[in-house]
């Protein structure tokens, strides 16, 4: 597992979710604001894993959804997609859309963020196959990714398995739930920020006084 930058010597803001994970599609508003009000921190997105490797369809879960979905849009005003539910055969596995954001990262660091959030609306408002390489490598485009090293690279062994080891870290730094955020000082020192959804202008709040506290 390469995650270097958790030993560098500058703050980081790092952000653990998942782009099928609907409260993390609501909190997308809120991170980005994050990110833009902190531009001298480092910013690092650590995929969580919600369902990797599920199996649960609309069958089992689109009642459940159906009013979680209704609940967050009330609470927050993202829009959904309820035409989603309908589909009672749609897996709802994660593992194909955090690969999906690990290869991009890998072909271009920069745009982790940008990319998780159009996943997420491909999910929730879009409604096309999450399972499905086409879905991405088209977005990939967006981005000016080649779209024949990307189909490649989400293909491959090296990819599910720095997939994998997102999810492992997701774990070893104790993240029970998505979203969650993280406050690495330029000692180290890991500060749970935020475990679930919150806005940005209390996420900024405990940041500051995290900071203030270590020095």
């Amino acid at each position: 597992m390469s995650f270097e930058w958790l030993n560098a010597q500058s703050p980081t803001i790092i952000y653990i979710g998942d782009p099928l994970c609907s409260w993390c599609y609501a909190f997308a508003p809120e991170i980005s604001e994050v990110k833009e009000a902190l531009p001298n921190y480092d910013f690092k997105l650590v995929l969580g894993g919600l369902r990797p490797g599920g199996t649960e369809t609309n069958a089992d879960l689109g009642d459940f959804l159906d009013h979680h979905w209704k609940e967050i849009e009330q609470r927050t005003g993202m829009p959904f997609n309820y035409d989603r539910l309908k589909d009672k055969s749609l897996v709802y596995d994660t593992e194909p859309a955090c690969r999906a954001l690990v290869v991009a990262r890998s072909m271009k660091p920069e745009i982790e963020l940008d990319f998780f959030k159009d996943v997420q609306k491909l999910f929730y408002v879009e409604s096309v196959d999450i399972l499905s390489v086409d879905s991405y490598a088209e977005l990939a485009k967006k981005y000016n990714l080649d779209e024949g090293e990307y189909r490649t690279r989400f293909l491959s062994e090296e990819m599910k398995i720095a997939t994998a080891n997102d999810f492992r870290l997701s774990s070893e730094m104790g993240v029970k739930g998505f979203p969650s955020v993280i406050l690495k000082t330029d000692k180290g020192q890991l500060y749970m920020v935020s475990n679930g959804y919150t806005t940005s202008e209390k996420l900024l709040s405990t940041i500051k006084k995290a900071v203030q506290k270590q020095d």
